[in-house]
């Protein structure tokens, strides 16, 4: 079931968090390492603005590859790394007359490069059925990226995360179900004096038709202590362009922006014995300044036994 529960956190957290594993709250054992390969494509259909309401345009698509390694040190310490590389295309047309139209976008072609790498560590507590894991993540642009437009890999700003999940298989209630909490705050670097630390939270629950197929649904909400704001067409809470109100300010706004949301989904994990396979499907629900759209997962972990 731990296994069951590593791997259908991994497909469905990739767009949401640089590392993965690395949100898990029941740990590898001592020796035992997991290596993750996963594709995600993930379609935004048009943008959020301050007022919950849909403006489609400002559309693209972007691609990922992610690499993942976690390795149990010991039996309750365990370590992550991880590292995607990002294809980006920006598919719409002008945007509104305050919004460059930068040349990332205009040319309407991929952009490719590596992100940002994760590096993090977490230490079990609890036995058997409960498992309690505080955790530390450090996440660095792998360089200096391009931020500015809608065809780019990420937002290139280090990132401090601190926080914790905690995991408990329902046995005497649902012996095959499991249920899952994770908290993370981020500090997030400022390039403005402008506060942009985020907090995330996500839920899943999940239930083992078989030994080895495992199903799951989620959600996962974010919200951004600070942040800069467009307003919205109505005027709620103010009209354009709202807080990103000099130069400097719309220079940084694709990276700055008080992003919110709550995105649903669930998937499907499947064990091959050393290998696990697994799919999901999350989608936007609610937010503001926040892309609306969908992201979708496939990927395999592969298991490996270092003491052996």
């Amino acid at each position: 079931m731990s296994r069951a529960l590593l791997a259908t956190a991994i497909a469905a957290t990739i767009s949401l968090a640089p590392s993965s594993a690395a949100g898990q709250a029941f740990t590898l054992p001592q020796g035992v390492g997991g290596v993750t390969l996963a594709f995600q494509h993930i379609d935004n259909t048009g943008h959020r603005p301050g007022d919950g309401s849909l403006i489609p345009v400002g559309q693209s698509v972007s691609d990922g590859l992610l690499f993942e390694l976690d390795y149990g040190i010991t039996d309750r310490l365990a370590v992550s790394l991880g590292l995607p590389y990002v294809f980006a295309k920006y598919t719409d047309g002008p945007p509104p007359p305050f919004i460059p139209y930068l040349p990332v976008d205009t040319c309407h072609c991929w952009h490719s490069s590596l992100q940002d790498l994760s590096l993090s560590a977490r230490y079990r507590l609890g036995n058997g059925s409960f498992a309690l894991t505080p955790q530390l993540r450090y996440v660095v642009p792998t360089f200096n990226y391009q931020f500015r437009g809608e065809a780019v890999v990420g937002r290139d700003l280090r990132e401090l995360q601190v926080g914790g999940s905690a995991a408990y298989r329902l046995e005497n209630l649902l012996p095959r179900a499991s249920v899952q909490l994770s908290y993370f705050y981020s500090f997030v670097e400022r390039p403005i004096d402008v506060r942009n630390d985020r907090s995330n939270f996500n839920v899943s629950i999940g239930y083992a038709l078989t030994p080895r197929l495992y199903l799951f649904g989620a959600g996962f909400w974010q919200w951004t202590h600070g942040g800069l704001e467009f307003g919205s067409p109505s005027g709620i809470p103010f009209f354009p362009p709202g807080t990103v109100n000099t130069p400097e300010r719309l220079f940084q706004h694709d990276r700055m922006l008080k992003d919110n949301f709550f995105h649903a989904g669930g998937g499907v994990s499947y064990s091959l014995g050393q290998f696990d396979v697994f799919a999901s499907y999350a989608k936007y629900v609610s937010g503001i300044n926040t892309h609306n759209g969908a992201a979708y997962t496939v990927g395999t972990t592969w298991y490996f036994d270092r003491l052996k």
